[in-house]
């Protein structure tokens, strides 16, 4: 293959990652980015000397290659994070994962005894089908266990109710609570739930630290990586894609290629082939729906709030869903040791009352929730700043894999086309799983042979799959402890 015969769209996790894999390998590819800057979600944000995600983004992963990655670009610029996170739900902090045992206690007796007796009848009679969350999540826990910490905290994130999100989903993110065995625990004073790792690499600035290095080395290599650069069209000839038409400060460029890579969303990428793509695939990507964020950061004049990383919000009088606290992921991402930086994390719809809102609005709402939640004094909030984030998560909704799957096959049919990533598979993929999709895809240019749609993240993203079961490509047989994750881990 010749140099510049790829042409790489999007600078996230995944779009770089094929960039990088592709100059270490003497073909030096062009990668377009609409935005100011790389990292897509996984970007680093600052305001005032301040450092803060969009989100939270642990460097943890079972595939060896990536974090192989990991430490080949950013070397020693990582720092050992402690993980902490809990679960605030009525003015109490819950163990997270959701240890049975510690739930059973702060509930108090009358409201364990009606979380046990509501799994004994899911038991006795299991719902009979299972194609939604609230089904597949009742069956397994009850249906109170189910609405006291799963209803509220996901119909915050997905904007749409349990009953409308997908089984798979489900069961791809939370793992099985063993209900008796927490109350056999309860009667001997034994508590042995298994827990997530207990610390994880991150890197000393933020997540962007990351990708802005591999950016740097892209370039080095004789790569392009062209920001501010909004591609508006691709053109197409039979099962080929010929070029790529983008904006750049007001111009109209052309971009010829042999070969492309996509992580845009899919929805944008058929909405923007010329000529049209059959009706069906349209009508396909037009139904594929997403849920927008947004973070309020605030400033607090204090040294330590909370010793967590992040918590999990599931009290429904209050619309934050997540608090990250930036100090406590890396002490470097906030300048003044004197103060501590929260992000105060919304989930959203692009036009919505919440999205709609101001930023000075949304600020005075942080704090006020912040207040409510008895978590800072708002008085002691000194500053704010408010970053919105378009197609933050790809929505498992009751019609979202009719939808993937035409469009799957339609693209499928293009010889020199691949998409990679969360939007770019509408795939829920943290960004290790990302940037896997991304190494496969720059490794069949080169010659392999790998189905990126094969890769299943499902069976990787919990944390204590080994990496011998990865290689293996098997079901975990050590994986039956007694935690639930109902993470929203990026």
């Amino acid at each position: 293959m010749k140099n510049n015969q790829v042409i790489v769209i999007g600078a996230g996790p995944a779009g770089l990652t094929a960039a990088y894999h592709l100059v270490k390998n003497g073909i030096k590819p062009i990668v377009l980015e609409q935005s100011d800057k790389v990292g897509g979600i996984s970007r680093t944000e600052k305001y005032k000397g301040y450092h803060f995600d969009i989100g939270g983004h642990r460097f943890f992963t079972k595939v060896q290659e990536v974090q192989d990655l990991w430490y080949e670009v950013l070397e020693d610029d990582f720092v050992k994070t402690p993980r902490m996170s809990r679960i605030y739900y009525q003015g109490k902090f819950f163990q997270y994962p959701l240890s049975a045992f510690d739930t059973l206690q702060k509930l108090g007796i009358s409201e364990s005894f009606m979380i046990i007796w509501s799994y004994l009848q899911a038991k006795r009679q299991p719902l009979p089908v299972e194609d939604n969350l609230e089904q597949w999540v009742t069956n397994r826990f009850g249906e109170r266990l189910y609405k006291t910490f799963f209803k509220t905290y996901t119909e915050k994130v997905w904007g749409i109710p349990c009953n409308q999100i997908q089984a798979e989903w489900a069961a791809q993110r939370i793992k099985g609570l063993s209900v008796k065995t927490a109350v056999l625990n309860a009667l001997i004073g034994k508590n042995d739930t298994k827990t997530l790792i207990k610390e994880f690499d991150y890197p000393r600035l933020g997540p962007g630290m990351m990708w802005e290095r591999f950016t740097e080395k892209i370039e080095a290599a004789g790569g392009e990586v062209h920001m501010n650069t909004k591609v508006l069209g691709m053109e197409r000839e039979g099962e080929r894609i010929t070029r790529v038409i983008a904006e750049r400060d007001g111009n109209l460029i052309q971009f010829e290629a042999e070969n492309f890579i996509s992580s845009m969303p899919l929805n944008k990428l058929v909405q923007k082939m010329n000529p049209v793509l059959p009706s069906h695939v349209v009508e396909a990507a037009n139904g594929l729906k997403y849920r927008d964020f947004l973070i309020v950061s605030l400033i607090i004049d204090a040294p330590d709030l909370f010793p967590d990383n992040w918590i999990y919000i599931h009290s429904p009088e209050v619309k934050v869903g997540r608090i990250q606290n930036f100090k406590n992921w890396s002490v470097q991402m906030v300048p003044d040791a004197s103060k501590t930086c929260l992000g105060m994390e919304y989930f959203s719809n692009i036009g919505d009352s919440l999205w709609s809102k101001t930023d000075e609005e949304l600020i005075e709402l942080a704090k006020q929730e912040l207040k409510t939640l008895g978590l800072a004094n708002g008085a002691n909030v000194e500053d704010g700043v408010v970053i919105r984030q378009p197609k933050a998560y790809p929505v498992y909704d009751r019609d979202y894999r009719q939808h993937l799957d035409v469009i799957q096959d339609y693209l499928q049919t293009f010889k020199n086309l691949q998409t990679t990533g969360r939007n770019g598979m509408h795939r829920y993929n943290n960004q290790d799983h990302s940037m896997l999709t991304a190494l496969l895809a720059a490794k069949n240019l080169l010659g392999e042979k790998h189905d990126l749609w094969d890769v299943n993240t499902e069976r990787s993203y919990h944390e204590d799959f080994t990496k011998e079961e990865w290689k293996q490509v098997a079901s975990s047989e050590d994986d039956k402890d007694l935690t639930v994750v109902v993470s929203q881990k990026k």
